[in-house]
C-alpha cells in the first residue's frame, strides 16, 4: 500500500566523495510524511470490499502448518511450567483520578484497557468474559470490576478475533456509545443495536467531543488477520489505533500484530507517542505465529520504531493461547528492555489491575 510520495535528501559524504572522483553522486530517497487526514463523519455509513485478503503481510496457515501443529502437539504450555500461574501479577486498585490534561491507562487484562484522556473514558478491546471460545478459562480475574468503571464514553476495536471482541462484554455497553470500529465491522455492532458505530480504514481518523476538546481517533496498520465464522476469513480489517487528546497527549493501543514496517510508518505520520501498547505474548511457535504475534524482543524493536516514550505491555497473563510458559514474557520484555539502556521507568510492565498515570 504505497501512500506517499519521495523527496531527495542531499547527498551522504560517501557519494560526495563518489562525485569527486568523477561518479556520478545519487541522491537519497526517502518517504515524506504526509499530512494526518480530515476526519470523516461520526457513524457514516460505508460502503468495503467483499475481502481484505489483499492487505494479509503473510499467507494465512495452510493444512501442513495446522498438520505440523497437531503433530508438534504445542498448542498451550507443557503442564510443568503451568506452576507459573499463581506467580502471574495481579495487583488490582482503585482507578486513579484524573484532572485536565492528564492521561490515565489501567490494564483489565489481555488487550483490555481502561484509557482515561481528553475527559473521555475509552476501553480498547473490551473482555470481561471469563471464558473465550476455543480457549481455556482466564488464568487471571479481570483487572478492573465492570462495576467499578465510570461511564463508558467510547470503545475502539481491534479486530473481529473472540479474545478481543466478546459478545457478552459488549452487551454489557449502552447502545449509544460510540464505537470505532475497522472497516466492514461495523455492520456487526449495529445489528446489536449500536446506533453510534464509526468504522475507519487504515490511515483514516475520526473524532470525538471530549470536556477538554476533541479527542482523535486514527485507525493504523497492523500484521494481523480476521476471522470469526468458517465463512468470514478477512471479510473485515484490522489494525490499531492512535488516541490523540487535545494539547497533543498520544497513545498507541496496536492491538494484535507482528513485527514489521507498519511501525516506522506509524511512527513519522504520529510522532511523539507518548505511550505504546505492544502485545509480548501468544508468540510460540514462533514458525506458526511470528507474522500475527510479536515477541518481547520484537515489541521492543517496535517500541523503538515508533518513537514513543513508554513502552506498556498487553496480551499476556490473561489467556493461554499459544505454547509459551505463562511468565515468560515478563522476564524476556524486562530482559530485553534492561538491554536497550534506556529508563526503567519507562517500561510499564503492569500487573493486571493496576495503572500509571502520565505527568
Amino acid at each position: 500500500m504505497t501512500d506517499h510520495a519521495e523527496q531527495a535528501e542531499p547527498a551522504e559524504p560517501a557519494e560526495r566523495s563518489r562525485a569527486q572522483h568523477g561518479a556520478a553522486a545519487r541522491p537519497r530517497l526517502v518517504p515524506a510524511v504526509p499530512e494526518p487526514a480530515a476526519p470523516r463523519p461520526l457513524g457514516e455509513v460505508r460502503r468495503w470490499p467483499r475481502s481484505f485478503l489483499d492487505r494479509l503481510s503473510s499467507p494465512l496457515p495452510g493444512v501442513r502448518a495446522v498438520a505440523r501443529l497437531a503433530r508438534e502437539g504445542r498448542l498451550r504450555p507443557p503442564v510443568e511450567v503451568l506452576r507459573q500461574i499463581p506467580e502471574l501479577p495481579f495487583e488490582p486498585g482503585p482507578l486513579p483520578p484524573v484532572g485536565p490534561g492528564r492521561t490515565a491507562l489501567t490494564w483489565a487484562g489481555h488487550a483490555s484497557w481502561v484509557v482515561r484522556t481528553g475527559g473521555l473514558t475509552v476501553l480498547t478491546d473490551p473482555v470481561w468474559a471469563r471464558r473465550i471460545l476455543g480457549t481455556p478459562a482466564r488464568i487471571t480475574p479481570v483487572g478492573v470490576r465492570w462495576e467499578d468503571l465510570p461511564p463508558v464514553d467510547a470503545v475502539v476495536i481491534s479486530h473481529n478475533h473472540y479474545d478481543h471482541l466478546d459478545a457478552p462484554t459488549v452487551k454489557r455497553l449502552p447502545r449509544s456509545t460510540p464505537v470505532f470500529v475497522p472497516a466492514g465491522l461495523a455492520r456487526w455492532f449495529r445489528t446489536r443495536g449500536f446506533t453510534r458505530v464509526t468504522e475507519l480504514d487504515w490511515w483514516e481518523a475520526a473524532e470525538l467531543p471530549g470536556e477538554d476538546g476533541p479527542v482523535r481517533f486514527d485507525f493504523v496498520p497492523a500484521h494481523h488477520w480476521s476471522k470469526r465464522t468458517l465463512t468470514d476469513t478477512c471479510r473485515s480489517l484490522w489494525g490499531g489505533w492512535v488516541i490523540t487528546a487535545p494539547g497533543g497527549r498520544r497513545v498507541y493501543f496496536a492491538g494484535d500484530t507482528g513485527y514489521g514496517p507498519w511501525f516506522q510508518q506509524i511512527g513519522r505520520r504520529y510522532p511523539g507517542i507518548d505511550v505504546a501498547l505492544l502485545p509480548i505474548g501468544a508468540y510460540e511457535p514462533r514458525w506458526m505465529l511470528r507474522a500475527v504475534h510479536t515477541d518481547p524482543e520484537e515489541a521492543v524493536r517496535a517500541h523503538r520504531d515508533l518513537g514513543a516514550r513508554v513502552l506498556a505491555p498487553m496480551h499476556w497473563s490473561t489467556f493461554l493461547l499459544s505454547a509459551e510458559p505463562p511468565l515468560e514474557p515478563l522476564h524476556r520484555i524486562r530482559a530485553a528492555w534492561e538491554a536497550t539502556g534506556r529508563p526503567r521507568e519507562e517500561l510499564w510492565d503492569l500487573p493486571v489491575g493496576a495503572s500509571r498515570v502520565l505527568e
